[in-house]
């Protein structure tokens, strides 16, 4: 067989796994649905406009106009989501308790009272918080210590020589639907790569399908390449359905090369299908190949940057999940897509992924069984 004629074996394979991909229910559910059910609970999460903001309630025990009027003032402020519903200290209690308040606001009897002599309310309001909620309660009260000292500028008027101020740079930076776009994008890979064929391959031995083709001429590289070639095609579609609808509906905004982007994630693809050909074609059944699978996916999933920013992990774990392979294929598609990077600057990702498509397809082809 001249080396055409084996590429057109390849081609004719390719067109035939392609086919019965669209046909697997599966395979189609692990590949599309389910990364997009993820985007949808991310993208929700976390398409905010990022503003702080605090859950609490307002308890105004004081019958002075001054803390009607600042209560007035609260509800207006975007940083306080007040709970209306919450009119006493007990019903406050009851919610910070559960988690569902961040703190109270107590204006206490006689808040806003203008004393005898003077021209201008005092009072001191009082935020009370749980043993849970300590972090959020020191901020909110430098948030409305800040408010209040608005306030008393407008009645006591006093020169601040220290003041502080902020400015914007140019520097785009990531949000976190930015950061968890990518991450997504690294659990779609490993969906399909991984849980894709380690479901098909036991299903095609069970129905003697991969029994029959070894009686053919096909060799397993024949059969590896267009296995290869079909997951790539399906997996980029996936992608790019993902793509179309983070910038539809999450207005998510690349900065990047989408044509640089594309073979580094068919290089992803193929580098993770790796992992599930050795898994599926290793395994006689589902029953022996979905443990492993299991035992390996979901590492990946937790150290590689999926769902938590690797830079909150510690610096030796960061160090060593560097080099598990769906590590390079996120980073690297977070600095192409998000940060405007080029492959040429992608050095260690791509090193990574190559050294690790050595590893898998040689253990895929060492432990490939037809039956």
């Amino acid at each position: 067989m001249t080396l055409g004629q084996k590429l057109y074996t390849v081609w004719a394979f390719f067109t035939v796994n392609l086919r019965r991909l669209f046909r697997d229910k599966t395979a189609l559910f692990f590949t599309f649905l389910f990364p997009l059910i993820f985007l949808f609970i991310f993208g929700g999460l976390n398409s905010g406009s990022g503003d702080v903001s605090f859950k609490v309630a307002v308890i105004n025990n004081s019958d002075q106009p001054f803390a009607q009027q600042f209560t007035q003032q609260l509800n207006k402020q975007k940083t306080f989501k007040i709970d209306a519903g919450v009119t006493n200290q007990a019903a406050a209690n009851e919610k910070m308790g559960r988690g569902e308040l961040d703190a109270t606001i107590e204006l206490p009897k006689g808040f806003g009272k203008v004393a005898v002599g003077q021209t201008y309310p005092t009072g001191q309001a009082i935020v009370r918080y749980t043993q849970n909620s300590q972090s959020a309660a020191a901020t909110l009260t430098t948030v409305l210590q800040a408010e209040l000292q608005g306030i008393n500028a407008k009645f006591v008027k006093t020169e601040t020589p220290l003041t502080v101020t902020s400015k914007q740079n140019n520097e785009r930076s990531l949000s976190a639907f930015d950061y968890t776009f990518t991450g997504l994008l690294g659990f779609a890979v490993l969906g399909s790569g991984i849980f894709g064929p380690m479901s098909v391959f036991p299903e095609l031995k069970k129905n003697g399908v991969l029994r029959r083709l070894h009686t053919t001429p096909l060799r397993v590289w024949q059969y590896f390449l267009s296995v290869m070639l079909g997951n790539a095609v399906i997996g980029l579609l996936s992608l790019a359905v993902m793509f179309i609808v983070a910038i539809v509906i999450f207005k998510l905004k690349i900065v990047g090369n989408y044509l640089e982007l594309i073979p580094f994630m068919a290089l992803g693809i193929i580098t993770i299908l790796g992992i599930g050909l050795s898994i599926g074609g290793w395994a006689k059944n589902e029953r022996q190949a979905a443990p492993v699978g299991n035992i390996i996916a979901f590492p990946l999933m937790f150290l590689s940057g999926a769902f938590f920013p690797r830079f909150l992990m510690p610096d030796w774990l960061q160090n060593i999940t560097f080099f598990i392979p769906l590590t390079p294929i996120i980073d690297g598609a977070r600095l192409i897509a998000t940060e405007g990077k080029h492959l040429t600057d992608l050095g260690p990702q791509i090193g990574v992924l190559g050294v690790w498509m050595v590893i898998v397809y040689a253990i895929a082809f060492r432990v490939f069984r037809w039956e």
